[in-house]
């Protein structure tokens, strides 16, 4: 933006005109640009001040195309009968700051946000809620809250964390070319991430994880049957069996961790043998519907999933039938529960779940994609939901 300053001048007369030269003069050259005769009356006059400075921006636009303006322009105005000058400093702010440290901000936030996306959060979540717990279940009295549970709590989450993503990032490895039609905006897929750099990542994860020094063996157990699976299961994409098998071992795995947490044998309650046969139960529900929002580029690789071979809508219905079978089940279990809250908790729980999953189900448009795997983190969340009851079925 540019500012007009005047000053130091002998203010004329209001009454008396005389003649005055303007002469626009660049400072860094010392060449004079354009000059302009105008009869005007005192410089306090407004409309004679806007007069001037029309004539002045013409100037000034004219000096421009003749590529002879510079950032810093003087404007002196003289009067050949007064000895007084007026001058106008005409200063352009073309301030171009450069901004490291936004510019510096921006990578680290993009940064961020392709791990934060390559990490595929909603698997990290219901990682880290199936350890809590299942911990939580195992608690038999207030004395159990010690130093120790927290430590092996802190100390499997941590480790399982570090697995999942070693899991979720060799299956990206092993589906770079599905994921660009079916979840393009994973690192992998929009070229964010190089296959060495994602290489690198799940090599670090998996031997860290692995690595974790804490002394457990029920930890180390649970980690190695995690690899194990999960790797079959990465590789193996369209293999539904070892995708069950994947997901129903993350239940059976939490035995050792429970293991590890309370530094005992799991003793296997009935609220524990519910807990691993729903939540196994779950996993299939969640392996078949992972394939419906993707069956475009499954077609396109020729991956034999149930959805391809089935069609969307009857896998999806299959789904819908047998999340209700386990939320019946469930119900029974809280019905015969000789723990008057637990009771209440299970029931009323299980059907608050059971009638937001059939009413959600029945306003879902199976030609959407968008709201086929919205509907897909939906189950996620009663995912979610299930092992914040988990612990209060006694």
């Amino acid at each position: 933006m540019e500012s007009f300053l005047i000053g130091s001048f002998h203010k004329p007369p209001s009454s008396l005109p005389f003649p005055a030269t303007a002469e626009v003069f660049s400072l860094p050259t010392g060449s004079r640009v354009a000059a302009q005769n105008c009869n005007c009356k005192a410089l306090n006059n407004p409309e004679n001040n806007y007069a001037m400075a029309m004539r002045l921006q013409f100037h000034r636009q004219l000096a421009t195309h003749k590529n002879v303006r510079s950032n810093d322009e003087r404007i002196v105005l003289s009067s050949p009968r007064r000895t007084s000058k007026y001058l106008v400093n005409a200063t352009s702010e073309n301030s171009h700051e450069s901004e490291p440290s936004k510019s510096h901000w921006r990578s680290i936030q993009h940064a961020l946000d392709a791990f934060y996306r390559f990490s595929r959060p909603h698997t990290v979540i219901g990682t880290a809620l199936s350890i809590m717990s299942v911990s939580l279940l195992a608690v038999e009295k207030l004395s159990d809250f010690s130093p120790l549970f927290f430590t092996g709590v802190l100390e499997a989450i941590a480790a399982a964390l570090l697995m999942n993503i070693y899991i979720v990032g060799l299956n990206q490895l092993s589906d770079i070319e599905v994921d660009k039609v079916n979840k393009p905006h994973l690192p992998l897929a929009s070229g964010e991430y190089s296959v060495t750099m994602a290489v690198m990542i799940v090599s670090s994860f998996a031997f860290f994880s692995l690595g974790w020094m804490v002394g457990s063996w029920p930890l180390f157990w649970a980690l190695f049957i995690s690899f194990v699976l999960g790797t079959a299961y990465s590789i193996n994409v369209s293999s539904f069996f070892y995708r069950y098998q994947f997901y129903s071992s993350c239940h059976w795995t939490e035995n050792f961790i429970t293991m590890h947490v309370y530094g005992r044998p799991a003793v296997f309650s009935k609220s524990l043998i519910f807990a691993t046969a729903f939540m196994s139960f779950f996993s299939v529900v969640v392996a078949l519907f992972k394939d419906i929002p993707d069956i475009v580029g499954d077609k396109i690789f020729g991956i034999r999933s149930f959805t391809v071979r089935l069609g969307q809508q009857r896998v999806f219905w299959i789904c819908i039938s047998l999340l209700e079978m386990a939320y019946l089940v469930a119900l029974s279990v809280g019905v015969t529960s000789s723990c008057i809250w637990s009771k209440w908790i299970t029931v009323i729980g299980h059907i608050v779940l059971a009638s937001l999953l059939w009413n959600r189900a029945n306003s879902i448009d199976l030609k959407n994609k968008n709201a086929i795997t919205s509907f897909y983190m939906f189950i996620w969340k009663l995912f979610y939901a299930e092992y914040l009851i988990i612990p209060l079925v006694r």
